[in-house]
């Protein structure tokens, strides 16, 4: 008998949130339902009873699924079924990873696998800001050991208003959304963009994003009452030797704190330095009981570099590298740096270093999106790559890893809200990382608007970035916000805070946290120190190129845009694309159209102006109307007794009758002389109203001969008609028409005109 639990949770706005547990996947350590209008959301977690055999991290493995059918889709590709992990789906578990990873307990070591998958939706709600709250609800009803609950929540502001969770409708008219992730006392993660928002601005919106997680938490820690689980599993993941600590604290700290306050900016001395100690106290133990206590000496020690590196910049305001907390590495840029590529750049800071490139191209270089439910293209791509090698480790390169879609997610949002609007080209960055010893991802920011520059794309202002560090002691309240961290300060700090954007105000910002407590008042001094050194480091960049190229390198694609009416799209791509490849083929371009709302859009795009100008002159051929009286240069298409059918202008036939030819009268059309595929200019004489057929004339190009006498004939709409009866309204005195044929027969058909065919 199933016996579900549930608890309701309601959002600022009236929506609802529904956590249910106890009736699915009933065999996982933890499972939970969530649904909040048409979107539903199952979350599962299983830990396992031991750890693995000198396993002394947290493995933890957190996934995210959206189903295709969710939506009433079917996947794309041969296969029909789901694949691998799309790029929305990687960084939407990396989101909850980023808030669950630091809340276990350190000595908790047992491989931990959290799932979280998408069954159902409408499109309406965005889903991936439910998955940590599920998430965390299925760890909260389990006996898994964890310091939660946690909630993330997507804050936005619409209209001056924040909001909480909006809908893809609301959030297309955001100019600030963010991801935030917190416990019920302290903020854990932040991830989101905006449009150069103020510093204040962002402390507003991550305070209201917490007040709607605190509702959250509180409602899980009730879900997890009425489940019965509120006792944890025991567990014993380590075998400590209190002894061995303290005794290894006692000889290694003050000679680690002395290379430490050494304030040495080679990192490979500082490494080579540290490891000695290390090596020099296990060389110190008995030869027999050296094998054992290793690796319980270098956790131990480990613990001990944490601390003296720590302490190093509490009392005595000394970072590792020898700087102060505010100040940044030097740094070198270069634009232009390498040939081929449309834009490039090296951008280097301190002991970090990202070798940028742009690539300009036409339409057909979109990147085609087909998520769940986000389905597009994008016009501008960011790719981020992060070698081995630049941290000089000797293993090979195995495609991209998560944190490589991570940091390039980052830097895409960085620069894109200052990317120009109606851009004709599509944009490509690719950052290679050549150097890393702080964050990379902040300089890619730097080096993709240095190459952007230099590609001659037209921002809306230059973005630089910074990564700030946190250095605190929670027993004597003392703290340092650090600018510009190395990778040794962000992997023993307590905060890893990214801030980018121009000098009016911030683009992007992620943030994560790894101590207990962060008040507002550390994140209102590390986002006005994070200001400064942006700052500093657009001063730079404005320096090396101080405005966008003024043209495009010469070997940059030229591309020309053009709207025409929306019914003549199909006039221009022809039965099966035959007219829009005919154009490429022979003028050399590469053509794309794309119906909108305001018509039809065209780029053309070519290496030179002539290859461009040849196609805009087919399209407006085309999509030109013909106009009576207009003269047009035109092709013999075929040839018959009565006259010739001339192409006058694309996929527009009209016909040259045998009289309209010459002033002399002609025998037959071999006496015209005209050939197929002669090319012939010609007027448009007449538009027939009704059906749409075209008359044309060469005679009437030419002088008319002396003497020269046409008979005159009415026009058309003002031919005598006939009456009823079978009269004709003007035969005068020459009496009735006869009704009846007498005995020639019924009448014949009469051949019909020339000109009627």
């Amino acid at each position: 008998m199933l016996n579900p639990i549930k608890k309701t949770i309601e959002l600022p706005d009236g929506r609802k949130i529904t956590l249910e547990t106890g009736k699915l996947a009933k065999q996982a350590d933890g499972a939970v339902e969530l649904r909040m209008g048409n979107t539903m959301i199952l979350a599962t977690v299983v830990s396992a009873k031991e750890a693995g055999e000198g396993v002394d991290f947290m493995p933890l493995q957190v996934e995210y699924k959206e189903k295709f059918s969710s939506f009433g889709r079917f996947p794309g590709g041969f296969l029909k079924r789901e694949g691998r992990a799309s790029d929305y789906e990687i960084l939407t578990a990396r989101l909850v990873d980023r808030v669950l990873r630091p809340l276990f307990p350190d000595n908790y070591h047992a491989d931990t696998f959290v799932n979280v998958t998408l069954y159902s939706t409408d499109g309406e709600d965005i889903p991936d800001a439910l998955a940590g709250l599920a998430a965390s609800a299925a760890l909260s009803v389990s006996d898994i050991p964890f310091n939660g609950p946690i909630s993330e929540v997507r804050v936005a502001r619409v209209n001056g208003q924040f909001v909480i969770n909006p809908t893809f409708d609301q959030l297309e008219k955001a100019d600030m959304e963010l991801m935030v992730g917190a416990t019920y006392d302290n903020i854990m993660m932040v991830e989101g963009e905006m449009n150069e928002v103020s510093e204040a601005d962002l402390l507003a919106a991550l305070k209201a994003a917490h007040e709607a997680i605190k509702i959250q938490c509180k409602a899980q820690l009730e879900l997890a009452e009425a489940a019965g689980a509120t006792v944890k599993r025991e567990y014993c993941h380590e075998v400590n030797d209190e002894d061995l600590r303290n005794d290894v604290h006692q000889k290694c700290y003050d000679k680690a704190y002395a290379v430490a306050k050494a304030g040495c900016a080679d990192k490979h001395w500082r490494a080579e330095s540290f490891e000695a100690i290390c090596n020099e106290y296990i060389e110190s133990l008995p030869e027999e009981e050296r094998d054992e206590k290793t690796p319980l000496v270098k956790r131990y020690y480990h613990d001990v570099e944490k601390e003296a590196m720590r302490n190093c910049v509490l009392d005595e305001g000394i970072r590792l590298d020898g700087r102060k907390t505010t100040e940044i590495r030097p740094i070198w840029c270069e634009t232009d740096y390498i040939p081929g590529p449309h834009g490039s750049a090296v951008f280097t800071r301190g002991e970090t270093q990202s070798l940028s490139t742009v690539t300009l191209g036409t339409k057909l270089d979109e990147k085609i999106v087909d998520d769940v439910i986000n389905q597009g293209r994008e016009r501008f791509l960011l790719h981020y790559n992060f070698p081995p090698f630049s941290t000089g480790e000797a293993r090979p390169v195995r495609g991209v890893g998560r944190r490589e879609i991570g940091h390039g997610n980052l830097a895409h949002r960085a620069l894109k809200r200052m990317f120009p609007d109606d851009f004709p080209y599509v944009c490509r960055i690719v950052s290679d990382i050549l150097e890393s010893n702080g964050s990379s991802s902040m300089a890619t920011v730097c080096a993709g608007t240095l190459a952007l520059l230099d590609a001659g794309v037209k921002m809306k202002r230059p973005v630089s970035g910074i990564a700030m560090g946190l250095i605190s002691d929670s027993k004597t309240g003392r703290w340092a916000v650090l600018s510009d961290i190395l990778g040794d300060e962000d992997h023993l700090g307590d905060m890893d805070f990214k801030v980018t954007g121009t000098a009016d105000g911030i683009t992007a910002t992620q943030m994560d946290i790894k101590c207990d407590g962060l008040s507002y008042e550390i994140l209102e001094k590390a986002l006005n120190q994070a200001r400064e050194g942006r700052l500093h480091i657009l001063n730079i960049i404005n320096q090396t190129i101080p405005a966008p190229r003024e043209d495009y390198k010469p070997h940059v694609p030229r591309i020309v845009t053009m709207l025409i009416p929306k019914e003549l799209i199909g006039a221009v791509i022809g039965p099966g694309g035959k007219v829009i490849q005919g154009i490429q083929e022979e003028s050399g371009a590469t053509v794309s159209i794309d119906e909108i709302e305001d018509g039809g859009y065209i780029e053309v795009a070519a290496a030179n102006k002539e290859s461009i100008d040849k196609a805009l002159s087919m399209i407006n051929a085309i999509v030109e109307l013909p106009e009576e009286g207009k003269t047009y240069k035109g092709k013999v298409r075929s040839i018959l007794d009565f006259g010739a059918f001339v192409e006058f202008m694309p996929n527009r036939d009209g016909l040259l009758h045998i009289s309209e030819i010459s002033w002399d009268r002609l025998a037959d059309m071999e006496a015209s002389g005209l050939k197929e595929g002669d090319e012939v200019e010609v007027k448009l004489i007449e538009i027939d109203k009704k059906t749409g057929k075209y008359r044309l004339s060469m005679r009437a190009l030419l002088p008319k001969p002396e003497g020269y006498v046409e008979r005159e004939r009415a026009p058309r709409g003002e031919r005598p008609q006939r009456r009823e009866g079978g009269e004709r309204r003007d035969r005068g005195d020459r009496g009735p028409r006869r009704d009846n044929r007498g005995d020639r027969g019924p009448r014949q058909p009469r051949e019909p005109r020339p000109d009627q065919e």
